[in-house]
């Protein structure tokens, strides 16, 4: 520490330290890591949202402790986790070297950051976490506009989840499309926005968090997830078994390794294979085993129809209003 502090104190010291990293470090490495900012805005939008989930997650436990129990507060909070790393941590600063880390960052928040933060059921603890007048004055009125209901159905329907999910991948794997996001700053911003948005959509219908009710057979989102792995294996086989280079972008780039640009492309195409073939298997096994299971034997949390009529926090936060 007391030499930290010598460090500090003295400026030639400093900069003879900075020197010493700087060449010791890879060229490429060392541009990327000066190119990487500290997004304040982020972190900020990333502990409120914390903030107010854990806030409304304390009201409702202190009502009941089965409405959402920890495991999924844990979820939520690695998921939000997962959307700074993609999109504020220094692995953001390398997706314009390779197209590797670009894949990286799409999955963590299309295919690992959306499923972990519905698992959290983040309706209620967000609903109940805003000031309670705000709550009842807006919030309420505006879930029980019929137009607003109408919406929502629509959003969560397995055949526009599947069909956002299924445009949002393709589209922005576009070579012209892709190429202008990773020239564009507000491109680049909105394509990964796209990417989680895309990703809740298209985990709405497996997780089914509240207010989800199942209206389709759960068989069927065993149909669906399969459906979903063929817009993905199209993709990823055409990057891996390609013998051009898909985004010539990268040509131009600095390279963060040996590898060339066709073999980061392949990578790129290998790591997206094998993490949606994993990532999809699970919850299709979890929900095989479900409809195999006696019916006597299934248990849940907390089923949504048990808290289904939930609708808004009371100056009592051990009552909880039920229609």
């Amino acid at each position: 520490m007391l030499r930290a502090i010598w460090c500090l104190a003295t400026p030639e010291k400093n900069a003879l330290v900075r020197n010493h990293k700087d060449r010791s470090m890879p060229p490429h490495v060392h541009a990327a890591s000066e190119s990487w900012w500290f997004p304040i805005s982020l972190v900020l939008v990333v502990f409120l949202t914390e903030l107010l989930y854990l806030r409304g997650w304390l009201r409702l436990r202190s009502a009941s402790a089965r409405v959402i129990p920890a495991w999924r507060v844990a979820s939520f909070s690695v998921g939000l986790v997962l959307i700074w790393v993609a999109v504020g941590s220094p692995l953001a600063a390398l997706d314009e070297q390779m197209l590797t880390v670009h894949m990286i960052q799409h999955l963590l928040l299309m295919t690992f950051a959306a499923p972990l933060i519905l698992l959290g059921l983040p309706v209620m603890p967000f609903f109940h976490g805003l000031p309670q007048q705000f709550a009842q004055a807006v919030v309420v009125p505006l879930f029980r506009w019929p137009p607003t209901q109408r919406l929502g159905q629509m959003l969560v329907r397995p055949a526009f989840s599947w069909l956002a999910a299924t445009t949002t991948l393709v589209g922005w794997h576009v070579p012209a499309i892709f190429t202008l996001a990773l020239q564009s700053g507000a491109w680049h911003l909105f394509e990964q926005a796209s990417f989680l948005v895309a990703g809740l959509l298209f985990w709405w219908p497996v997780v089914q968090p509240w207010p989800k009710t199942p209206t389709e057979p759960r068989w069927s989102i065993l149909l669906y997830l399969f459906l979903a792995t063929l817009p993905c294996d199209t993709l990823s086989a055409f990057l891996v078994f390609s013998e051009r280079v898909a985004y010539p972008v990268y040509l131009s780039a600095s390279r963060l390794s040996d590898f060339s640009v066709l073999a980061d492309q392949q990578c790129a195409g290998a790591l997206m294979w094998t993490c949606i073939t994993i990532v999809y298997l699970v919850p299709a096994a979890i929900l095989s085993l479900r409809l195999l299971a006696p019916r006597n034997s299934r248990t849940e949390d907390l089923a949504p129809s048990e808290f289904l009529d939930i609708v808004a926090p009371q100056s009592n936060p051990k009552r909880v209003e039920v229609l």
